[in-house]
């Protein structure tokens, strides 16, 4: 892992590297959801990827610049579901022997992706920050090189491009939100945005029952929060500091939602866009919804960054806002 913060060059390679592997996904219109906000909007459909997440991104970005050695020792790394599923399918286009740590409740649906890909999953512990502490000891034992979900620019530069796309398509959006669990998709979008036109406004949205990523932008300084929402993608009890640099000096706001916001929101994708989000995933539109005043006339792209939902959270997701 490099300590070094990806800079605009860096996405802008990352484009060139990925690429041959993955299409740009779309950018849709949906008159729908502007009359719900009172603004135009936009929505980029990375639960279009083929892992059904932004983050295969950064997981093929990553492996494509792995040393040899990397390539020969494997890889192993801690995952809710998105990051394992992107390191999983990477590591099979590049040839790595992958291990994913996953908590015990781990989304099965998301688990069963990370296995049909090749990885081999190992469960430990009941939330994401025990399953990072165990890919130390793995690192230890088996020699693999450890693949940080946050802390690493070639993760970071590779995700950013899904702001390259929404800027090449729609040059003059205004504000552009995106969920925030490590924090490296966020990190890398106010990197993009800032970089191309600085009056756009890039904001941030982080469960309310998982808060950490929110509370260290806000002290600048590294703070923890316990683990209290359905949404696995959002939930992260300790801060990656990599993209906190990032998020400290481009990210212009930042929004909390609590879980009921964001079931709301998976219904409304499926009501009025006729798409599957997964609860991060429809974070933004959540936070649009909460933020509805500040939005209202503005040119508003959400990143829905994920669309890994099992039948059981949908069920919920309906029945709690029937």
């Amino acid at each position: 892992m490099s300590n070094r913060l990806p800079t605009f060059q860096d996405v802008l390679e990352a484009q060139r590297t990925i690429t041959p592997y993955l299409s740009p996904t779309p950018l849709h219109h949906y008159p729908q959801l502007d009359a719900l906000l009172d603004a135009t909007v936009f929505v980029k459909h990375e639960n279009y990827q083929p892992i059904g997440a932004f983050k295969v991104r950064g997981g093929i970005n990553y492996m494509a610049h792995l040393p040899p050695a990397g390539r020969e020792c494997g890889v192993v790394s801690a995952s809710t579901g998105n990051h394992g599923q992107s390191i999983a399918y990477a590591a099979r286009l590049f040839g790595v022997r992958a291990v994913i740590v996953v908590p015990e409740g781990a989304n099965r649906v998301k688990v069963e992706a990370m296995r049909a890909y090749g990885a081999e999953i190992v469960f430990h512990g009941a939330d994401f920050e025990a399953c990072k502490r165990h890919c130390v000891t793995l690192e230890k034992e088996q020699g693999l090189r450890f693949v940080s979900s946050g802390d690493e620019p070639l993760l970071i530069a590779g995700v950013a491009t899904h702001t390259l796309e929404i800027l090449e398509r729609e040059p003059d959006v205004d504000t552009i939100i995106v969920p925030v669990g490590g924090g490296s998709g966020a990190a890398g979008a106010a990197l993009v945005a800032k970089r191309v036109n600085p009056d756009i406004r890039v904001i941030g949205v982080q469960a309310e029952g998982a808060p950490a990523a929110y509370l260290t932008w806000q002290a600048r300084a590294a703070r923890t929060a316990p683990i209290q929402t359905f949404a696995g993608g959002l939930a992260t009890g300790e801060p990656f500091m990599m993209p906190q640099r990032l998020l400290w000096e481009y990210l212009d706001d930042f929004v909390l939602v609590d879980d009921h916001a964001l079931m709301q929101a998976v219904r409304l994708y499926l009501e009025k866009a006729k798409t599957l989000a997964e609860p991060a995933g429809a974070a933004p539109l959540a936070a649009a919804l909460q933020r509805r005043e500040t939005l209202q006339g503005k040119k508003v792209a959400l990143i829905l960054s994920g669309g890994n939902i099992s039948p059981e959270e949908l069920a919920l997701c309906l029945e709690q806002t029937a």
